[in-house]
């Protein structure tokens, strides 16, 4: 029998507790697993027959997909007492959802059996066949109740061996390949585009398994690394000798490996451990053999969300949740699913930051000026090709061709700078950094030339205009809100249009206190201010906003998602009077009023309205 590290009474009540009050946020998966997760060993036939013809195929760029984690079954597997139904309700779980929650595998953690005899491997096999028939990518590893305990990965021939050895595997999409011996496998799946690999160790190493193990990784160089095997964590923070040893000649010095999943000891437990790299290795114990029914054969889902950079892990006994329907006994119900914090909890994760050590993301090259001018293009302006830090002077062209144009205007002793700062999905590789705020005024902004054609357009057709921005770590809604990225000079009074403020700009891209976004302009069809809000945008970040009017209505969007804020009513056009826009600048009443504080890069305004897909930062 595995090491007990069991709880005392006190934190067994506590977390029964806490188990009996928490949500079930998954108690009404029971009604569609009725049936799916019987008790009975067989599927029906029709069943069999459909389960031959559908093939796994999980989704391989979801962003989104979800690694299934499987501890010691061993009580269920235990010589006369053999009862493979709650495993098979676990694997028919995962066929049932394998489409609905993008699962890409199941690691087995070992002991799969008590006595690594004949016929209780004979019948965990069996159930196994499951997945077998469906094609779904898995993998087994041998634990001390599996095979003899004091040996290690060269040990021989083994009832293990007959039935989970590579052979198996062989064909498996997923399969990789085996160690000489057969007791430690790798295996490869596709998912968020790119490939991931699981390192399936045999409960002890011997020195030609950690040579194997190495080269496997030395052979995906590029590839991060999910290491399961029998035994390393065995309570929280703290890892076994074994799993010292595992740590110190293979975790260590691999910074591929990036999680480790490992059953063995209870109750479940997590470490944190930084490798040689200064990486953080996340270090999980699994295993619920102590709870009812030998755990019930719960599953652990590790959910990815790569843009979350999040690991939503949740712990679930589908063969209880298939019972619910016909009444639940009082373990059962306390059993259902586990929402303890070392059973239900996330990981935050940056992946691509935390891969960049051995598969860095290239940065996206800038693309040419002459592939920003799609059709209907009026202006066009960006700020690269410049040393850091360096004064913005004379004219900054516009490269449409249309001879919108831009000078610079300095207000008292301040500054304007070219910046190699930029969007990682920038057309031109640099932005202006403006350092203005609030009376009294300083720094400087950019307007167009006297008689630029752009000045009296009024965009009646329709309009794009985008820019990207970044704030500062200081930007101070009391010293900097409601700057303005791009305006139009002139006034709604100056235009005979006096409903609302009749002293605010005709067309302003402000940010707001949040800050965010806010795009307010007099259309030509209104008197009053019409105004687009987005949602507050982070300091020290990117971003991409474009305002997109079709010809009768104006949506917003941020890193080419739409707002909430946009309003229904029709817009038609913009309201001009003839006189220059401003980058970096704000007028009220007629006069500059304030200056940007953060850093502006590429600039596009068609006049039509451009699907998402031909915004810049696609």
């Amino acid at each position: 029998m595995c090491t007990s590290h069991a709880r005392t009474q006190a934190d067994q009540a506590a977390a029964q507790a806490d188990q009996a009050d928490a949500g079930r946020r998954n108690f009404l998966r029971a009604t569609a697993l009725i049936g799916a997760a019987a008790t009975t060993v067989a599927l029906p036939a029709t069943a069999q027959a459909a389960a031959r013809e559908a093939s796994w195929r999980p989704d391989p760029e979801s962003r989104r997909f979800t690694l299934a984690v499987m501890p010691d079954t061993q009580y269920l597997f235990d010589g006369p007492s053999i009862n493979p139904a709650p495993i098979e309700a676990s694997l028919r779980y995962l066929l049932e959802h394998g489409k609905d929650e993008n699962i890409v595998f199941l690691s087995h953690l070992g002991d799969l059996t008590e006595n690594g005899a004949q016929a209780e491997f004979d019948a965990a096999g069996k159930a196994f066949e499951l997945l077998d028939r469906r094609g779904v990518g898995y993998s087994v590893l041998a634990g001390n109740h599996d095979i003899r305990s004091s040996t290690d990965d060269q040990r021989g021939a083994t009832p293990y061996l007959d039935v989970f050895g590579p052979r198996r595997f062989a064909h498996q999409r997923t399969f990789g390949g085996a160690s000489p011996d057969g007791y430690n496998t790798f295996h490869l799946f596709t998912a968020a585009g790119r490939q991931w690999l699981v390192l399936a160790l045999d409960w002890r190493l011997s020195a030609k398994g950690y040579a194997w193990a190495k080269d496997v990784i030395a052979q995906h160089p590029r590839t991060p690394v999910i290491l399961t095997t029998h035994e390393l964590v065995v309570e929280d923070d703290t890892l076994s000798s074994y799993g010292q040893r595992l740590w110190d000649e293979l975790v260590n010095d691999h910074d591929q490996i990036f999680l480790t999943l490992n059953g063995h000891y209870w109750p479940a437990a997590r470490a944190t451990r930084k490798n040689a790299a200064g990486n953080e290795v996340h270090l999980h114990l699994t295993n619920y053999q102590n709870r009812y029914y030998g755990g019930a054969a719960m599953i652990r889902l590790y959910r990815f969300d790569l843009d979350r950079n999040t690991i939503d892990v949740e712990t679930i006994s589908p063969w209880i949740l298939g019972r619910a329907a016909k009444g639940l006994n009082e373990l059962e119900r306390q059993e259902i699913e586990l929402s303890g914090d070392a059973d239900r909890f996330s990981v935050t994760l940056d992946f691509e930051e935390r891969f960049s050590g051995f598969a860095p993301v290239p940065a996206r090259p800038s693309r040419a000026a002459s592939q920003m001018l799609v059709r209907g293009t009026v202006a066009y302006w960006r700020f690269d090709g410049h040393d850091d830090g360096t004064a913005v002077d004379g004219t900054v062209r516009d490269l449409s061709g249309h001879g919108n144009d831009l000078t610079v205007v300095k207000v008292a002793d301040g500054a304007l700078t070219w910046s190699s700062a930029h969007h990682p999905d920038q057309p031109g590789h640099g932005s202006l950094s403006f350092q203005g705020g609030k009376p009294p005024l300083k720094g400087a902004y950019l307007r167009t030339v006297d008689g630029a054609p752009l000045n009296s357009a009024t965009f009646q057709r329709g309009y794009t205009i985008e820019a990207f921005y970044q704030l500062p770590a200081d930007w101070d809604a009391s010293h900097n809100a409601w700057a303005s990225l791009i305006s139009r000079t002139g006034t709604g009074g100056g235009a005979g249009k006096t409903a609302d403020d009749p002293d605010e700009p005709l067309a302003t891209l402000s940010l707001s206190d949040g800050p965010g976004p806010q795009w307010a302009v007099r259309p030509l069809n209104q008197q009053g201010i019409a105004t687009n809000w987005g949602d507050e945008t982070a300091r020290e970040q990117w971003w991409h906003v474009a305002v997109v009017n079709d010809g009768s209505h104006t949506t917003m969007y941020v890193q080419g998602c739409p707002v909430a804020r946009n309003p229904h009513a029709s817009a038609v056009g913009l309201t001009s009077l003839g006189l220059p826009w401003l980058l970096g600048g704000y007028e009220y009443a007629g006069q500059i009023d304030q200056i940007l504080h953060g850093r502006l890069g590429d600039v596009r305004i068609v006049e039509r309205a451009l699907p998402v897909t031909s915004f810049m930062n696609h």
